[in-house]
C-alpha cells in the first residue's frame, strides 16, 4: 500500500548518506510527484523521461563544439592515438548497447528491477553514475544473446 513511498524514501536517504545528489534529485522528484498525486506527469515522466535525458545529456556533450573546445580538427584527432581510437570503439559500442538495452527494457520488463537495484548499487556503493539501466540492458541483452548462441 504504501512500500512505494517506503523505498522512495529509502532511496533518497541512501543517495543522501551516500553523498550521491544526482540519485538523490531524481528520487525526490519522482517521491514528490508521487506525494502530491500528480499521476499524469509521474506516467509522463516514466514514458518520456528517458528519451528528455537522453537528450539533455547529448546536448551538454555537444556544448563544447558549440563553444569552440573542440573543433573538428581535435575530433580528427582522435584517430591519431590509442586513447582516441580506444574511446571511439567504446563510444560505439555503448551506444549499440544502450540502443540494446533500450529494447530490452521494453521487450522484458521483468528485469528492470534488477537492473535498477544493480544501478543504485553501483551508484551508492561505488561512486557511480546513474546512467547504468540502459548500459546494464545492453549488457544484458549481450550476455543473454551469447547464451542462446552457445547452447
Amino acid at each position: 500500500m504504501y512500500i512505494e513511498y517506503i523505498t522512495l524514501g529509502a532511496i533518497l536517504l541512501l543517495s543522501l548518506a551516500g553523498h550521491n545528489m544526482t540519485v538523490f534529485y531524481a528520487a525526490a522528484i519522482v517521491l514528490g510527484l508521487k506525494v502530491l498525486g500528480l499521476t499524469s506527469l509521474l506516467n509522463t515522466l516514466g514514458s518520456q523521461g528517458l528519451n528528455w535525458g537522453i537528450i539533455i545529456l547529448t546536448a551538454a556533450i555537444l556544448v563544447p563544439i558549440a563553444n569552440g573546445t573542440i573543433t573538428i580538427h581535435t575530433m580528427l584527432e582522435a584517430f591519431r592515438t590509442h586513447a582516441g581510437i580506444i574511446a571511439i570503439v567504446a563510444g560505439l559500442l555503448a551506444a549499440v548497447a544502450g540502443g540494446s538495452g533500450v529494447d530490452l527494457l521494453k521487450s522484458t520488463p521483468d528485469i528492470i528491477p534488477a537492473l535498477i537495484i544493480g544501478t543504485m548499487a553501483g551508484v551508492l556503493l561505488f561512486n557511480g553514475v546513474a546512467v547504468g539501466p540502459l548500459i546494464a540492458g545492453g549488457l544484458t541483452y549481450f550476455v543473454l544473446y551469447l547464451g542462446k548462441l552457445f547452447s
